[in-house]
């Protein structure tokens, strides 16, 4: 936005549409609930894809990048943005066909027939990714957050015995000291 370029956002899932509703409501353009998934699978990959597509085949937009948290470990996930139109070549794949001496292959079908049928596939496959990236993400944050909070709960459990203990002493006490004193002044 701060070149100058328009952008639009198709959320996915709850969350992140809460996080952006507030800031950028007006771009918000289509919010795909996963609530009632159980178990995410291709088919829900595909049919974000089948969306995208369809929108960038209406030339609603010309560059999509796919915004996920990346899961390193349980304790650290990573924001991550990842260019899906068009697709980003990786450095090496072009140095791996230099390296072939610029050979010519011929293809059947021909190469429009083909990237016609793998690029959707493609990006179905990074959005199947981010979904289940950003799924283990969320497992270990609830996971992390369950562990501190059995810790705290252990803590507050051995506060508050101890409290108790002590407490039940000094009644004790105290009732033994009114026995004496009652026995003394008999």
């Amino acid at each position: 936005m701060n070149d100058g370029k328009e952008v639009k956002i198709l959320c996915v899932g709850k969350k992140g549409f809460d996080q952006l509703k507030r800031l950028f409501a007006s771009r918000i353009v289509e919010v795909i609930e996963l609530r009632g998934v159980r178990q995410l699978g291709f088919n829900h990959a595909e049919r974000i894809a089948e969306n995208v597509l369809a929108r960038f085949a209406a030339g609603e937009f010309d560059v999509a990048t796919l915004f996920f948290s990346r899961f390193r470990s349980v304790i650290s996930q990573i924001p991550t943005a990842l260019r899906i139109i068009p697709a980003e070549i990786p450095k090496e794949a072009t140095s791996a066909q230099a390296s072939l001496g610029g050979a010519v292959y011929e293809y059947e079908p021909d190469e429009a027939d083909i990237l016609a049928d793998l690029l959707p596939l493609n990006i179905a496959t990074q959005i199947l990714r981010a979904l289940l990236e950003n799924a283990a993400s969320e497992q270990g944050a609830r996971m992390s957050a369950m562990d501190n909070a059995t810790r705290n709960a252990g803590d507050m459990i051995g506060r508050l015995t101890l409290r108790y203990n002590r407490t039940r002493q000094a009644m004790i006490t105290k009732e033994l000291i009114e026995i004496i004193s009652g026995a003394e002044a008999l």
